[in-house]
Formats: C-alpha cells, sequence, structure tokens
C-alpha cells in the first residue's frame, strides 16, 4: 500500500475492545496531542478512548448523543468538537467530555425545504443547521461546518461561535453541493475543501467562500485530511449497481470503497487502499470483510507518527443492506511504514 515512498500496513486486531462494549458503526475517529484515539461511535458508548496500543482507557457521552454522531475534529488546543447530525448540533467539548460550547438549537432543523427523505427536495441554504457533517479548524481559529444531510452550507464561526458567513445552495454546479459530507483547511495556505459527496467532487475555495477549483477522480468522498507531507488522503464510499449518481447517471457495476492518496497541490492520484487482494467482480475491488479493505469508509484521522486510523459506518451501508456480514470490522487502524 504506497503512495509515493509512504507505505501502510494494516494493524489486525489493534482495538481492545472491553467486554459488553460494540459499537455496530464507528462514524468518526480523532487523536489528541498525546496520541490517544478518540472513536465517536453509534451506540450506547458514543465516545470510546484508546491509548496508541490500542488499550481502552474510558467512555463518555453516555445518554448524551442521538444514534447520528456524525463527525469528530480535535482542535489545536485539544479540544474536541462532535458534529450530530440528528441534533442539528456541533458541540466543543473537553477530552473528558465537558460540553464547552454548543452551535446550533439541540432538536431543531433550520428551514432549507429539506423533507426527511430525500436530498432533491432541499430548495435553498438554510441558516445553521440541518443535519450538520463535520468541523474543521483554521490556524486563525476560525471554525467551519458542512451542513450537510439537510442543508447544502459551509457555515464559518469565529473561535467564540459567532457566525461570520455562509455558502453554497443545492445543485451540480461551482459552489453549489450536493450533500456536504466533510470539510478541511489546508494547513499551508487556509484553503477551505469541501467534500460533495453525491456530487462526486472536492471543491475549493478561499477562506471566504470565494470558489477557486474542484477535483473529480474521486468516488462519493466523505472525508478528507493532509498528511503534512505533501499528501491529501480521501475517504470514499462504495455504489452499487442500479444507484444513480448526479454525475455519472445510473451505475452499471458495484465500485468498492476505497481510501485514495492524492498530491496535496494537484489533486493527482498516488495510490490507493482497500484493494487487497483476492479481488472479487462482485465487490469492484476486494473483499471488504478483509483487515485492510473497506466496507464504508466514513472518518479518518492520522497520529503525530503518521498512523491512519479509519472508522467506518458498516452496520449502516453494509449490515442492513445485505451486502456484508454483521461481524464486518467498523475501525480499523494502518501504520506508517518508514
Amino acid at each position: 500500500m504506497k503512495a509515493d515512498s509512504v507505505t501502510y500496513r494494516v494493524v489486525e486486531g489493534w482495538e481492545q475492545l472491553p467486554r459488553g462494549y460494540v459499537h455496530r458503526d464507528v462514524a468518526a475517529v480523532g487523536v489528541d496531542k498525546k496520541g490517544q484515539v478518540y472513536l465517536f461511535c453509534r451506540g450506547e458508548h458514543p465516545v470510546m478512548v484508546y491509548s496508541r496500543e490500542g488499550r481502552f482507557l474510558r467512555s463518555w457521552g453516555e445518554g448524551k448523543y442521538t444514534m447520528r454522531t456524525h463527525g469528530l475534529t480535535i482542535g489545536p488546543d485539544d479540544s474536541i468538537w462532535l458534529t450530530d447530525d440528528a441534533d442539528h448540533t456541533v458541540r466543543k467539548c473537553t477530552l473528558d467530555g465537558e460540553v464547552l460550547l454548543t452551535l446550533g438549537a439541540s432538536g431543531t432543523p433550520s428551514d432549507s425545504g429539506y423533507d426527511g427523505s430525500n436530498l432533491a427536495t432541499i430548495t435553498h441554504r438554510g441558516a445553521p443547521f440541518n443535519r450538520p457533517t463535520n468541523v474543521a479548524i483554521a490556524a486563525n481559529g476560525d471554525v467551519y461546518v458542512s451542513d450537510g444531510y439537510g442543508n447544502c452550507g459551509v457555515h464559518r464561526f469565529t473561535a467564540k461561535g459567532e457566525l461570520i458567513q455562509s455558502w453554497g445552495e443545492p445543485g451540480t454546479g461551482p459552489g453549489q453541493f450536493m450533500l456536504v459530507h466533510s470539510v478541511a483547511i489546508h494547513p499551508e495556505d487556509g484553503r477551505v475543501f469541501v467534500c460533495d459527496r453525491e456530487g462526486e467532487r472536492i471543491q475549493i475555495f478561499t477562506p471566504d467562500g470565494k470558489f477557486l477549483d474542484q477535483w473529480t477522480d474521486v468516488q462519493r468522498p466523505t472525508h478528507l485530511m493532509f498528511d503534512g507531507r505533501g499528501h491529501a488522503i480521501v475517504s470514499e464510499l462504495m455504489w452499487q449497481a442500479g444507484m444513480t449518481s448526479y454525475r455519472r447517471g445510473t451505475i452499471e457495476r458495484h465500485h468498492g470503497s476505497r481510501i485514495s492518496i492524492l498530491d496535496a497541490a494537484t489533486g493527482r492520484l498516488l495510490s490507493r487502499l482497500g484493494d487487497r487482494p483476492p479481488v472479487d467482480e462482485t465487490w469492484g475491488s476486494g473483499d471488504p470483510h478483509l483487515p485492510g479493505n473497506f466496507c464504508a469508509p466514513h472518518g479518518m484521522a492520522l497520529d503525530a507518527n503518521g498512523d491512519l486510523y479509519v472508522a467506518e459506518v458498516t452496520w449502516q451501508i453494509g449490515v442492513r443492506a445485505n451486502l456484508v456480514r454483521p461481524d464486518c470490522h467498523t475501525f480499523q487502524k494502518f501504520e506508517l511504514v518508514r
């Protein structure tokens, strides 16, 4: 698994899940300055914390988050930002779960025309939020929120939670979105990269929302991050035969989930993970049950050593559709091999 002299090796059995604990889906993951790993789960224990070696340390957030946990971002001050899709809120917390700031009105979606069933019903960008998805923190402290399943925009806040601006509208043109799934900030120049999942592209903006460019050699991108070595890492969701793409039309065969490693300057494809053999024509890639392959990669994080952590919503995407077995992995660690 190589990308421009970078090699990843899957670490099988990394997570030492304690007795009695389960997570059908892991929506997101983050790593703090100590190397502790935070899983944002859809289950009884929303936030599960592990040591770098995979030893379970603690959990928190029980009873406080919906079953649609979505995004997790750890800020430069080691605060943790948690996006709750179904609650229409983003919460800034300490690493022990104390809520410091809440953006959005709990349980109250904004008006975007969305009827709760179909992206096509979104008629306009609403205020923050209608099913928000993720958070990115700029070098100056500004907070960018992708919004989301029931909206079609990006919102920019001050570090104190004051709304600065919003941009986006429904559609497939420049600056338009078909499911704003994640947002990332380029560490060197502050450009804003937005995963337009159902538009099958990554759109690139200035910090104040001016459209610059787009990358289209991606497949339903769910998350993007930069590794500090000149790479952009993108998690990408599967296509099933018979589904309809806004860009490609009817999908004729299965295309497996994957992670792409791109040149961060140009978007040029360098390598992909998720095709560990044997490759099965049914999956359009390697069997998703195999360690190192994917069912539904949804969130990612890197630690200080460059190791890669991948969270998957396997139950929702794969198990419910009878695509994979219930024992298919929902979380994996990949070690950076130098």
